[in-house]
């Protein structure tokens, strides 16, 4: 099921750290968003607002609607800096997206029905090697994420990066030049360190 995300922000005149600062003391995080071909933007949102919409991992990977008083525009969120010692976001960056422009965007990659692969339940050992993946795509085509259908893998079945299912209208937003791993199913008895020094 799809989630739509209403990030409400505001506008704000002032710039620097101390201005951040008091920002943030009132429960707000100071944001820009920019892109489209129009005009950086200074903006602030709701810190508790931004920390629910966080709690979802499609967040990272989803169109976003950002509503500015009576405007309402399509936006991706591209960066975002956290406090390093405390649970606090600092400043997020948005940006705005054009339904005919590509976007270069991190996806997670999700492992489906691992439980269920044969070579899970004869015992062995799965090994995540890769979590997340960057693509080339239209907004419309965004994925909230890669899956990988581990229904049928056996024990000493590998899945690499140019295997990933991309969905119609997605590609890698580079080229695949080392073939890595992505997931791997080990052979318990055999130990994982000396088939990853295979790999």
């Amino acid at each position: 099921m799809s989630v739509n995300f209403n990030v409400i922000a505001q506008p704000r005149a002032a710039a620097g750290k101390g201005a951040s600062r008091r920002l943030r003391r009132t429960g707000l995080v100071p944001a820009i968003v920019y892109g489209a071909h129009q005009d950086p933007e200074m903006i602030s949102v709701s810190h508790n607002e931004l920390l629910k919409h966080l709690e979802h991992e499609s967040f990272y990977s989803h169109v976003l609607d950002l509503i500015i008083g009576e405007a309402s525009s399509k936006v991706v969120l591209k960066d975002m800096q956290r406090h390093p010692a405390k649970p606090f976001i600092l400043h997020v960056d948005f940006m705005r997206v054009s339904q005919d422009e590509k976007l270069r965007m991190t996806v997670p990659i999700h492992f489906l029905n691992e439980e269920k692969s044969p070579g899970v339940k004869l015992g062995g050992q799965v090994s995540h090697h890769i979590a997340e993946v960057e693509i080339l795509c239209l907004p419309q085509d965004l994925p909230e994420f890669i899956g990988i259908d581990m229904t049928n893998m056996e024990i000493g079945s590998i899945v690499h990066l140019s295997e990933l299912p991309l969905p119609p209208g997605v590609e890698f937003a580079h080229v695949i030049e080392s073939d890595e791993p992505v997931v791997i199913i080990y052979s318990a008895r055999g130990g994982s360190d000396e088939a990853e020094a295979e790999v």
